[in-house]
Protein backbone atom coordinates (compact mmCIF):
# COMPACT_ATOMS: atom_id res chain seq x y z
CA UNK A 1 0.00 0.00 0.00
CA UNK A 2 1.57 3.41 -0.96
CA UNK A 3 2.34 5.60 2.21
CA UNK A 4 0.88 9.14 2.29
CA UNK A 5 2.90 12.15 2.40
CA UNK A 6 1.22 14.97 2.15
CA UNK A 7 -2.50 16.16 2.64
CA UNK A 8 -3.82 19.42 1.83
CA UNK A 9 -7.71 19.93 2.72
CA UNK A 10 -9.63 23.05 1.89
CA UNK A 11 -6.81 25.22 0.56
CA UNK A 12 -7.78 29.31 0.25
CA UNK A 13 -5.06 32.22 -0.76
CA UNK A 14 -5.61 35.34 -1.85
CA UNK A 15 -3.94 39.17 -1.64
CA UNK A 16 -6.29 42.06 -1.21
CA UNK A 17 -9.74 41.33 -2.29
CA UNK A 18 -8.27 39.03 -4.54
CA UNK A 19 -9.15 35.43 -4.02
CA UNK A 20 -5.74 33.21 -5.69
CA UNK A 21 -7.15 30.14 -5.17
CA UNK A 22 -9.11 27.34 -3.69
CA UNK A 23 -8.72 23.77 -3.88
CA UNK A 24 -10.79 21.17 -1.93
CA UNK A 25 -8.37 18.46 -1.27
CA UNK A 26 -5.17 17.35 -2.76
CA UNK A 27 -2.99 14.01 -1.67
CA UNK A 28 0.39 12.81 -2.78
CA UNK A 29 1.75 9.67 -1.97
CA UNK A 30 5.44 8.30 -1.57
CA UNK A 31 7.01 7.54 -4.99
CA UNK A 32 4.53 9.77 -7.26
CA UNK A 33 5.71 12.45 -10.00
CA UNK A 34 3.69 15.34 -10.18
CA UNK A 35 4.06 18.00 -12.68
CA UNK A 36 1.87 21.47 -11.27
CA UNK A 37 1.42 23.56 -14.75
CA UNK A 38 -0.40 26.90 -15.50
CA UNK A 39 -0.33 30.15 -16.89
CA UNK A 40 1.69 32.66 -15.14
CA UNK A 41 0.45 34.43 -12.19
CA UNK A 42 -2.06 31.55 -11.16
CA UNK A 43 -0.19 30.95 -7.96
CA UNK A 44 2.10 28.05 -8.98
CA UNK A 45 5.03 28.82 -6.19
CA UNK A 46 2.36 30.25 -4.07
CA UNK A 47 1.02 26.95 -3.73
CA UNK A 48 4.42 24.95 -3.30
CA UNK A 49 5.13 27.52 -0.47
CA UNK A 50 1.76 26.63 1.24
CA UNK A 51 2.41 23.26 0.73
CA UNK A 52 5.40 23.13 1.99
CA UNK A 53 4.79 25.33 5.04
CA UNK A 54 6.79 28.02 3.64
CA UNK A 55 3.67 30.16 3.83
CA UNK A 56 0.42 29.74 5.79
CA UNK A 57 -2.85 29.63 3.76
CA UNK A 58 -5.65 32.07 5.02
CA UNK A 59 -7.80 28.81 5.35
CA UNK A 60 -7.58 25.26 5.24
CA UNK A 61 -4.89 22.50 6.58
CA UNK A 62 -1.75 21.04 5.05
CA UNK A 63 -0.50 17.83 6.93
CA UNK A 64 2.98 16.79 6.01
CA UNK A 65 4.13 13.00 6.79
CA UNK A 66 8.24 13.20 6.23
CA UNK A 67 10.79 15.29 5.45
CA UNK A 68 10.43 18.16 2.97
CA UNK A 69 12.64 20.04 0.86
CA UNK A 70 12.32 22.71 -1.76
CA UNK A 71 14.76 23.65 -4.39
CA UNK A 72 13.17 27.27 -5.00
CA UNK A 73 13.55 29.76 -7.86
CA UNK A 74 16.16 32.28 -6.15
CA UNK A 75 18.03 32.82 -3.27
CA UNK A 76 21.00 31.36 -1.33
CA UNK A 77 20.40 28.00 0.01
CA UNK A 78 20.54 27.62 3.82
CA UNK A 79 22.35 24.28 4.13
CA UNK A 80 25.61 23.36 2.62
CA UNK A 81 25.58 20.40 0.34
CA UNK A 82 27.42 17.22 0.47
CA UNK A 83 30.19 16.54 -1.57
CA UNK A 84 28.86 14.01 -3.77
CA UNK A 85 25.88 16.87 -5.11
CA UNK A 86 28.14 19.26 -4.77
CA UNK A 87 30.52 17.25 -7.44
CA UNK A 88 27.94 16.23 -9.52
CA UNK A 89 26.33 20.09 -10.16
CA UNK A 90 29.51 21.53 -10.07
CA UNK A 91 28.34 23.54 -7.09
CA UNK A 92 30.39 26.86 -6.08
CA UNK A 93 30.88 28.74 -3.18
CA UNK A 94 27.59 31.08 -3.19
CA UNK A 95 28.90 34.58 -3.50
CA UNK A 96 27.42 37.39 -5.83
CA UNK A 97 29.10 36.95 -9.25
CA UNK A 98 27.81 33.69 -9.55
CA UNK A 99 25.78 32.61 -12.87
CA UNK A 100 21.88 32.03 -12.16
CA UNK A 101 22.79 28.39 -13.40
CA UNK A 102 25.50 28.50 -11.30
CA UNK A 103 22.77 29.88 -8.22
CA UNK A 104 20.49 26.98 -9.20
CA UNK A 105 22.89 24.53 -9.48
CA UNK A 106 23.66 25.45 -5.82
CA UNK A 107 19.64 25.15 -4.65
CA UNK A 108 19.79 21.74 -6.33
CA UNK A 109 22.65 20.29 -4.71
CA UNK A 110 21.59 21.32 -1.19
CA UNK A 111 18.03 20.41 -1.64
CA UNK A 112 18.74 16.99 -2.65
CA UNK A 113 21.83 16.59 0.13
CA UNK A 114 19.13 16.37 2.68
CA UNK A 115 17.49 13.26 1.37
CA UNK A 116 14.21 14.22 1.67
CA UNK A 117 10.53 12.17 1.23
CA UNK A 118 9.22 14.84 -0.80
CA UNK A 119 10.51 17.31 -3.11
CA UNK A 120 9.42 20.41 -4.24
CA UNK A 121 11.16 21.94 -7.16
CA UNK A 122 10.17 25.27 -8.70
CA UNK A 123 11.46 25.31 -12.38
CA UNK A 124 14.97 23.75 -11.27
CA UNK A 125 16.25 24.03 -14.99
CA UNK A 126 16.22 27.69 -15.15
CA UNK A 127 19.59 28.90 -16.40
CA UNK A 128 20.89 25.05 -16.48
CA UNK A 129 23.14 24.46 -19.60
CA UNK A 130 23.17 21.01 -21.45
CA UNK A 131 24.97 19.36 -18.97
CA UNK A 132 22.95 20.49 -15.98
CA UNK A 133 19.87 19.73 -17.63
CA UNK A 134 21.20 16.61 -18.07
CA UNK A 135 22.37 15.84 -14.78
CA UNK A 136 19.16 17.30 -13.49
CA UNK A 137 17.14 14.71 -15.30
CA UNK A 138 19.31 11.49 -14.33
CA UNK A 139 18.90 12.62 -10.38
CA UNK A 140 15.77 13.09 -10.17
CA UNK A 141 14.57 10.39 -12.24
CA UNK A 142 16.75 7.89 -9.59
CA UNK A 143 15.35 10.20 -6.15
CA UNK A 144 13.13 7.51 -4.52
CA UNK A 145 10.60 9.89 -2.84
CA UNK A 146 7.69 11.81 -3.85
CA UNK A 147 8.31 14.68 -6.16
CA UNK A 148 6.34 17.91 -6.65
CA UNK A 149 7.93 19.67 -9.85
CA UNK A 150 6.51 23.33 -11.14
CA UNK A 151 8.49 23.35 -15.02
CA UNK A 152 8.05 25.18 -18.30
CA UNK A 153 10.45 22.32 -19.42
CA UNK A 154 8.06 20.19 -21.53
CA UNK A 155 11.48 17.84 -22.11
CA UNK A 156 11.31 17.35 -18.28
CA UNK A 157 8.04 17.12 -17.74
CA UNK A 158 7.25 14.41 -20.22
CA UNK A 159 10.46 12.69 -18.87
CA UNK A 160 9.52 12.43 -15.17
CA UNK A 161 5.86 12.94 -14.46
CA UNK A 162 3.43 10.38 -14.57
CA UNK A 163 0.26 13.03 -13.31
CA UNK A 164 0.05 16.68 -14.14
CA UNK A 165 -2.09 19.44 -11.65
CA UNK A 166 -3.63 22.19 -13.69
CA UNK A 167 -3.66 25.01 -11.64
CA UNK A 168 -6.18 27.76 -13.40
CA UNK A 169 -9.15 29.78 -12.37
CA UNK A 170 -8.56 29.68 -9.33
CA UNK A 171 -8.64 25.57 -8.81
CA UNK A 172 -6.50 22.87 -10.09
CA UNK A 173 -7.44 19.88 -12.11
CA UNK A 174 -5.53 16.29 -11.80
CA UNK A 175 -5.19 14.97 -14.97
CA UNK A 176 -3.42 11.03 -14.53
CA UNK A 177 -1.21 10.17 -16.76
CA UNK A 178 2.15 12.47 -18.01
CA UNK A 179 2.49 15.10 -19.90
CA UNK A 180 1.37 13.98 -23.34
CA UNK A 181 -1.56 12.07 -21.85
CA UNK A 182 -2.18 15.60 -20.66
CA UNK A 183 -2.01 17.45 -23.99
CA UNK A 184 -3.86 14.69 -25.32
CA UNK A 185 -6.91 15.37 -23.10
CA UNK A 186 -7.09 19.05 -23.17
CA UNK A 187 -7.31 18.77 -26.94
CA UNK A 188 -10.16 16.34 -26.59
CA UNK A 189 -11.84 18.40 -23.93
CA UNK A 190 -11.50 21.95 -26.18
CA UNK A 191 -12.78 19.76 -29.27
CA UNK A 192 -16.06 18.64 -27.48
CA UNK A 193 -16.21 21.82 -25.77
CA UNK A 194 -16.20 23.41 -29.91
CA UNK A 195 -18.43 20.78 -30.86
CA UNK A 196 -21.04 21.10 -28.18
CA UNK A 197 -20.56 24.98 -28.58
CA UNK A 198 -21.12 24.36 -32.53
CA UNK A 199 -24.18 22.20 -31.40
CA UNK A 200 -25.50 25.22 -28.90
CA UNK A 201 -25.44 27.74 -31.91
CA UNK A 202 -26.85 26.05 -34.63
CA UNK A 203 -29.78 25.13 -31.94
CA UNK A 204 -30.38 28.85 -31.21
CA UNK A 205 -30.02 30.05 -34.60
CA UNK A 206 -33.05 27.44 -35.71
CA UNK A 207 -35.40 28.69 -32.83
CA UNK A 208 -34.84 32.41 -33.86
CA UNK A 209 -35.44 31.74 -37.03
CA UNK A 210 -38.74 29.56 -35.87
CA UNK A 211 -39.64 32.24 -33.20
CA UNK A 212 -39.03 35.10 -36.82
CA UNK A 213 -41.29 32.80 -38.79
CA UNK A 214 -44.25 32.70 -36.50
CA UNK A 215 -44.30 36.84 -35.77
CA UNK A 216 -44.91 36.89 -39.67
CA UNK A 217 -47.54 34.56 -39.77
CA UNK A 218 -49.30 36.09 -36.88
CA UNK A 219 -48.86 39.64 -38.62
CA UNK A 220 -50.55 38.21 -41.54
CA UNK A 221 -53.25 36.39 -39.85
CA UNK A 222 -54.41 40.12 -38.64
CA UNK A 223 -54.64 41.67 -42.25
CA UNK A 224 -58.22 40.65 -43.17
CA UNK A 225 -58.54 40.41 -47.22
CA UNK A 226 -60.17 43.12 -48.81
CA UNK A 227 -63.90 43.50 -50.24
CA UNK A 228 -64.73 41.39 -47.53
CA UNK A 229 -68.70 41.67 -45.71
CA UNK A 230 -69.53 42.05 -41.95
CA UNK A 231 -70.47 38.73 -41.29
CA UNK A 232 -67.35 37.15 -43.29
CA UNK A 233 -65.22 39.74 -41.21
CA UNK A 234 -66.25 38.91 -37.87
CA UNK A 235 -65.79 35.48 -38.36
CA UNK A 236 -62.34 35.91 -40.12
CA UNK A 237 -61.60 38.10 -36.97
CA UNK A 238 -62.65 35.46 -33.84
CA UNK A 239 -60.34 32.96 -37.03
CA UNK A 240 -57.65 35.08 -36.40
CA UNK A 241 -57.71 35.57 -32.92
CA UNK A 242 -57.92 31.52 -32.61
CA UNK A 243 -54.78 31.43 -34.59
CA UNK A 244 -52.61 34.36 -33.33
CA UNK A 245 -53.46 32.65 -29.53
CA UNK A 246 -51.65 29.31 -30.96
CA UNK A 247 -48.94 30.71 -32.93
CA UNK A 248 -48.16 33.09 -29.92
CA UNK A 249 -48.30 29.96 -27.21
CA UNK A 250 -45.91 28.08 -29.73
CA UNK A 251 -43.95 31.25 -29.21
CA UNK A 252 -43.39 31.49 -26.02
CA UNK A 253 -42.71 28.02 -25.95
CA UNK A 254 -40.04 28.22 -28.40
CA UNK A 255 -39.00 31.69 -25.87
CA UNK A 256 -38.61 29.60 -23.10
CA UNK A 257 -36.73 27.02 -24.40
CA UNK A 258 -34.18 29.12 -25.62
CA UNK A 259 -34.09 31.02 -22.20
CA UNK A 260 -33.51 27.28 -20.85
CA UNK A 261 -30.91 26.50 -22.90
CA UNK A 262 -27.81 25.47 -20.88
CA UNK A 263 -24.84 28.32 -22.01
CA UNK A 264 -22.03 26.71 -23.84
CA UNK A 265 -19.12 29.15 -24.22
CA UNK A 266 -16.57 29.49 -27.32
CA UNK A 267 -12.97 27.60 -26.15
CA UNK A 268 -10.99 30.05 -26.35
CA UNK A 269 -7.96 29.94 -28.67
CA UNK A 270 -5.64 32.03 -29.82
CA UNK A 271 -5.74 34.23 -32.43
CA UNK A 272 -3.24 34.58 -35.73
CA UNK A 273 -0.59 36.93 -35.89
CA UNK A 274 -1.54 37.87 -39.81
CA UNK A 275 0.98 41.12 -39.97
CA UNK A 276 4.41 39.78 -40.01
CA UNK A 277 6.69 40.91 -37.24
CA UNK A 278 9.74 42.58 -37.90
CA UNK A 279 9.82 43.86 -41.00
CA UNK A 280 7.93 47.31 -40.64
CA UNK A 281 11.80 48.11 -41.76
CA UNK A 282 13.96 45.47 -43.05
CA UNK A 283 18.00 44.71 -43.66
CA UNK A 284 18.40 44.97 -46.78
CA UNK A 285 21.94 43.62 -46.53
CA UNK A 286 23.04 40.14 -46.28
CA UNK A 287 24.81 40.30 -42.87
CA UNK A 288 23.04 41.91 -39.96
CA UNK A 289 25.82 41.96 -37.39
CA UNK A 290 29.80 41.03 -37.42
CA UNK A 291 31.62 40.37 -34.46
CA UNK A 292 35.42 40.05 -34.12
CA UNK A 293 36.50 38.85 -30.50
CA UNK A 294 40.14 38.94 -30.32
CA UNK A 295 39.41 38.82 -26.17
CA UNK A 296 36.63 38.71 -23.91
CA UNK A 297 37.66 38.90 -19.95
CA UNK A 298 35.14 38.48 -17.18
CA UNK A 299 36.82 39.14 -13.52
CA UNK A 300 40.85 38.35 -14.48
CA UNK A 301 38.82 34.99 -16.60
CA UNK A 302 39.53 34.93 -19.93
CA UNK A 303 36.19 33.34 -21.95
CA UNK A 304 36.61 34.19 -25.46
CA UNK A 305 39.81 34.84 -27.25
CA UNK A 306 40.88 34.47 -30.92
CA UNK A 307 37.25 33.82 -32.54
CA UNK A 308 33.83 35.50 -33.49
CA UNK A 309 30.79 35.33 -35.53
CA UNK A 310 28.50 36.47 -37.75
CA UNK A 311 24.64 36.65 -37.87
CA UNK A 312 23.01 36.37 -41.55
CA UNK A 313 20.16 39.04 -41.89
CA UNK A 314 16.44 37.20 -40.82
CA UNK A 315 18.10 34.27 -39.38
CA UNK A 316 17.48 32.94 -35.68
CA UNK A 317 20.82 31.93 -33.85
CA UNK A 318 20.89 30.32 -30.51
CA UNK A 319 23.95 31.12 -28.74
CA UNK A 320 24.49 27.90 -26.50
CA UNK A 321 27.31 26.95 -24.11
CA UNK A 322 28.16 25.64 -20.76
CA UNK A 323 27.21 27.56 -17.44
CA UNK A 324 29.41 30.21 -16.83
CA UNK A 325 31.38 30.03 -20.00
CA UNK A 326 30.03 33.85 -20.64
CA UNK A 327 27.04 34.02 -22.89
CA UNK A 328 25.44 36.70 -20.95
CA UNK A 329 28.70 38.43 -20.46
CA UNK A 330 28.78 38.40 -24.60
CA UNK A 331 25.54 39.32 -25.72
CA UNK A 332 26.05 42.32 -22.68
CA UNK A 333 28.84 43.27 -24.53
CA UNK A 334 27.00 43.19 -28.27
CA UNK A 335 24.20 45.49 -26.49
CA UNK A 336 26.34 48.03 -25.34
CA UNK A 337 26.20 47.22 -21.03
CA UNK A 338 29.02 45.39 -20.69
CA UNK A 339 28.85 44.35 -16.89
CA UNK A 340 31.63 45.98 -14.10
CA UNK A 341 34.69 43.92 -14.39
CA UNK A 342 34.41 42.90 -18.20
CA UNK A 343 36.46 43.70 -20.99
CA UNK A 344 36.07 42.75 -24.66
CA UNK A 345 38.58 43.33 -27.05
CA UNK A 346 37.80 42.99 -30.98
CA UNK A 347 34.91 44.53 -33.30
CA UNK A 348 31.13 44.73 -33.67
CA UNK A 349 30.28 45.41 -37.18
CA UNK A 350 26.80 46.31 -37.15
CA UNK A 351 24.86 46.80 -40.35
CA UNK A 352 23.93 50.59 -40.23
CA UNK A 353 20.18 49.69 -41.26
CA UNK A 354 19.93 47.59 -37.74
CA UNK A 355 17.45 48.23 -35.65
CA UNK A 356 18.12 46.49 -32.35
CA UNK A 357 15.91 45.15 -29.48
CA UNK A 358 17.20 44.09 -26.15
CA UNK A 359 15.59 41.56 -23.74
CA UNK A 360 18.23 41.09 -20.95
CA UNK A 361 17.41 39.32 -17.63
CA UNK A 362 16.54 42.54 -15.68
CA UNK A 363 13.78 43.47 -18.17
CA UNK A 364 11.75 44.91 -15.77
CA UNK A 365 13.81 47.98 -15.87
CA UNK A 366 12.53 48.92 -19.10
CA UNK A 367 8.86 48.76 -18.06
CA UNK A 368 7.05 51.83 -16.50
CA UNK A 369 5.45 49.76 -13.67
CA UNK A 370 2.57 52.47 -12.70
CA UNK A 371 1.58 52.42 -16.23
CA UNK A 372 -0.94 49.46 -17.73
CA UNK A 373 -0.19 46.71 -19.69
CA UNK A 374 -1.48 48.48 -22.93
CA UNK A 375 0.57 51.41 -21.99
CA UNK A 376 3.53 49.79 -21.93
CA UNK A 377 2.94 48.21 -24.79
CA UNK A 378 1.80 50.91 -27.10
CA UNK A 379 4.64 53.22 -25.95
CA UNK A 380 7.24 52.63 -28.42
CA UNK A 381 4.71 50.52 -30.80
CA UNK A 382 4.70 50.79 -34.89
CA UNK A 383 1.24 48.91 -35.03
CA UNK A 384 -2.18 50.32 -34.07
CA UNK A 385 -3.68 48.79 -30.69
CA UNK A 386 -5.62 46.39 -32.38
CA UNK A 387 -2.73 44.27 -33.02
CA UNK A 388 -1.13 44.78 -29.78
CA UNK A 389 -4.21 43.76 -27.90
CA UNK A 390 -3.54 40.33 -30.65
CA UNK A 391 0.07 40.60 -29.46
CA UNK A 392 -1.26 40.43 -25.83
CA UNK A 393 -3.79 38.17 -26.25
CA UNK A 394 -1.32 35.54 -27.90
CA UNK A 395 1.10 36.64 -24.85
CA UNK A 396 -1.65 34.96 -22.39
CA UNK A 397 -3.19 38.59 -21.55
CA UNK A 398 -6.86 38.69 -21.18
CA UNK A 399 -8.78 41.53 -22.48
CA UNK A 400 -9.05 42.83 -18.95
CA UNK A 401 -5.70 42.16 -17.81
CA UNK A 402 -3.95 44.42 -20.44
CA UNK A 403 -5.48 47.47 -17.94
CA UNK A 404 -3.89 46.48 -14.79
CA UNK A 405 -0.37 48.33 -13.47
CA UNK A 406 2.42 46.25 -14.58
CA UNK A 407 3.60 46.80 -10.63
CA UNK A 408 1.20 43.96 -9.55
CA UNK A 409 2.26 41.59 -12.29
CA UNK A 410 4.10 38.32 -11.61
CA UNK A 411 7.97 37.94 -12.72
CA UNK A 412 6.79 35.99 -15.57
CA UNK A 413 4.38 38.11 -16.39
CA UNK A 414 6.45 41.58 -16.67
CA UNK A 415 8.45 39.16 -18.67
CA UNK A 416 5.43 38.93 -21.45
CA UNK A 417 4.92 42.50 -21.23
CA UNK A 418 8.68 43.58 -22.22
CA UNK A 419 8.78 41.01 -24.93
CA UNK A 420 5.00 41.98 -26.05
CA UNK A 421 6.46 45.52 -26.23
CA UNK A 422 9.84 44.53 -28.17
CA UNK A 423 8.60 43.01 -31.06
CA UNK A 424 5.78 45.62 -31.74
CA UNK A 425 8.56 48.10 -31.64
CA UNK A 426 10.04 49.22 -35.29
CA UNK A 427 12.89 46.52 -34.71
CA UNK A 428 14.98 44.12 -37.07
CA UNK A 429 17.33 42.84 -35.02
CA UNK A 430 16.28 41.33 -31.45
CA UNK A 431 18.98 39.88 -28.56
CA UNK A 432 17.19 38.12 -26.43
CA UNK A 433 18.64 36.51 -23.02
CA UNK A 434 16.95 34.00 -21.73
CA UNK A 435 13.26 35.44 -22.99
CA UNK A 436 12.11 31.90 -22.04
CA UNK A 437 12.81 31.74 -18.26
CA UNK A 438 9.72 32.02 -15.50
CA UNK A 439 7.21 32.03 -19.02
CA UNK A 440 4.05 29.23 -18.39
CA UNK A 441 3.69 26.38 -21.10
CA UNK A 442 1.05 28.35 -22.95
CA UNK A 443 3.36 31.22 -23.35
CA UNK A 444 6.16 29.19 -24.53
CA UNK A 445 4.26 27.59 -26.84
CA UNK A 446 2.59 31.06 -28.21
CA UNK A 447 6.26 32.72 -28.42
CA UNK A 448 7.69 29.91 -30.15
CA UNK A 449 4.99 30.85 -32.98
CA UNK A 450 5.78 34.48 -33.09
CA UNK A 451 9.35 34.33 -32.80
CA UNK A 452 9.10 31.62 -35.96
CA UNK A 453 7.28 34.04 -38.20
CA UNK A 454 9.46 37.14 -37.12
CA UNK A 455 10.95 38.75 -40.50
CA UNK A 456 13.82 40.09 -38.61
CA UNK A 457 17.27 38.46 -36.89
CA UNK A 458 17.23 37.12 -33.81
CA UNK A 459 20.31 35.94 -31.35
CA UNK A 460 19.03 34.58 -28.22
CA UNK A 461 20.39 32.31 -25.56
CA UNK A 462 17.80 29.67 -23.99
CA UNK A 463 18.05 26.66 -22.33
CA UNK A 464 14.78 25.19 -23.36
CA UNK A 465 15.63 22.26 -25.69
CA UNK A 466 12.34 22.34 -27.04
CA UNK A 467 12.01 26.11 -27.52
CA UNK A 468 15.32 26.04 -28.92
CA UNK A 469 14.36 23.47 -31.34
CA UNK A 470 11.37 24.88 -32.60
CA UNK A 471 13.04 28.67 -33.31
CA UNK A 472 16.52 28.51 -34.06
CA UNK A 473 17.49 27.37 -37.56
CA UNK A 474 21.32 28.02 -36.93
CA UNK A 475 23.56 27.92 -33.66
CA UNK A 476 26.60 29.49 -32.22
CA UNK A 477 28.39 27.51 -29.67
CA UNK A 478 31.19 28.10 -26.82
CA UNK A 479 33.62 25.58 -27.24
CA UNK A 480 37.50 25.91 -25.44
CA UNK A 481 36.84 29.92 -25.45
CA UNK A 482 36.07 29.99 -29.19
CA UNK A 483 32.24 30.73 -30.95
CA UNK A 484 31.94 27.52 -33.52
CA UNK A 485 29.10 28.16 -35.76
CA UNK A 486 26.59 24.82 -36.37
CA UNK A 487 24.06 25.88 -39.87
CA UNK A 488 21.26 23.81 -38.80
CA UNK A 489 18.66 23.41 -36.10
CA UNK A 490 19.19 21.57 -32.82
CA UNK A 491 17.52 18.94 -34.71
CA UNK A 492 19.91 18.34 -37.16
CA UNK A 493 22.88 19.07 -34.82
CA UNK A 494 22.00 16.06 -32.92
CA UNK A 495 21.84 13.83 -36.18
CA UNK A 496 25.24 14.78 -36.72
CA UNK A 497 26.35 14.44 -33.19
CA UNK A 498 24.53 11.17 -34.01
CA UNK A 499 26.41 10.53 -36.93
CA UNK A 500 29.64 11.69 -35.74
CA UNK A 501 29.27 9.10 -33.03
CA UNK A 502 28.23 6.36 -34.81
CA UNK A 503 31.29 6.92 -37.41
CA UNK A 504 33.68 7.12 -34.41
CA UNK A 505 32.34 3.86 -33.03
CA UNK A 506 32.96 2.05 -36.51
CA UNK A 507 36.54 3.75 -36.86
CA UNK A 508 37.11 1.94 -33.13
CA UNK A 509 35.57 -1.50 -34.15
CA UNK A 510 37.64 -1.45 -37.85
CA UNK A 511 40.82 -0.92 -35.67
CA UNK A 512 40.29 -3.62 -33.13
CA UNK A 513 39.78 -6.23 -36.00
CA UNK A 514 42.61 -5.41 -37.93
CA UNK A 515 44.57 -5.08 -34.70
CA UNK A 516 43.26 -9.22 -34.56
CA UNK A 517 43.82 -9.68 -38.41
CA UNK A 518 47.93 -8.80 -37.99
CA UNK A 519 47.91 -10.59 -34.96
CA UNK A 520 46.38 -13.45 -36.92
CA UNK A 521 48.63 -12.89 -39.81
CA UNK A 522 51.27 -13.16 -37.25
CA UNK A 523 50.83 -16.21 -35.86
CA UNK A 524 49.72 -17.53 -39.63
CA UNK A 525 53.45 -16.76 -40.81
CA UNK A 526 54.87 -18.17 -37.55
CA UNK A 527 52.47 -20.83 -35.37
CA UNK A 528 52.08 -20.62 -32.24
CA UNK A 529 52.07 -24.23 -30.32
CA UNK A 530 48.78 -25.82 -31.18
CA UNK A 531 47.65 -23.29 -33.44
CA UNK A 532 45.58 -24.29 -36.56
CA UNK A 533 46.60 -22.80 -39.42
CA UNK A 534 43.08 -23.61 -41.50
CA UNK A 535 40.69 -22.45 -38.49
CA UNK A 536 43.30 -18.84 -38.50
CA UNK A 537 43.25 -18.77 -42.02
CA UNK A 538 38.96 -19.29 -41.46
CA UNK A 539 38.90 -16.45 -39.12
CA UNK A 540 41.49 -13.91 -40.76
CA UNK A 541 38.88 -13.95 -43.60
CA UNK A 542 35.49 -13.71 -41.81
CA UNK A 543 37.22 -10.77 -40.17
CA UNK A 544 38.64 -8.97 -43.71
CA UNK A 545 34.79 -10.07 -44.53
CA UNK A 546 33.28 -7.77 -41.72
CA UNK A 547 35.45 -5.16 -42.16
CA UNK A 548 34.87 -5.16 -45.97
CA UNK A 549 31.29 -4.67 -45.22
CA UNK A 550 31.88 -1.84 -42.65
CA UNK A 551 33.81 0.33 -45.15
CA UNK A 552 31.12 -0.37 -47.99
Amino acid sequence: MMKLILEAKNLRKGYGDRELFYIESLTVYDGERIGIIGPNGVGKSTLIHLLSGGEKPDEGTVRLFGETAVIAQQGIPEEDSEGVYRSLFRAQDNRESLSGGEQTRNRIAAALSSHPKLLMADEPSTDLDEQGLAMLGKQLEAFKGALLLISHDRALLRRLCTRIWCLENGKVTDFPGGYDAYIAERERQRNRQQFEYDQYRAEQKRLKESAQRMAERAASVKKAPSRMGNSEARLHKREATDAILQISHAKRTLQNRMEQMDVKEKPVSLPEIRMKLGVASPIGARQALEVRCESLTAGGEVLLEGTGFTLPTGSRTALTGANGCGKTTLLSALAGQPAEGTFFDGQIRLNPQARVGWFDQHHERTLKPEKTVLDNVLEESVHPQSFARTVLSCMGFAREDAFKPVRVLSGGEKAKVALSRLLLMDLNLLILDEPTNHLDLYTLEALEELLSGYGGTILFVSHDETFVQKVSNRMVRFEDRKLVTWEGGLTEQQKSKERDTAQEDRKLAMMRLEMRMADLSARMAKPRKGDRPEELNEEYMRLAEEIRKMRG
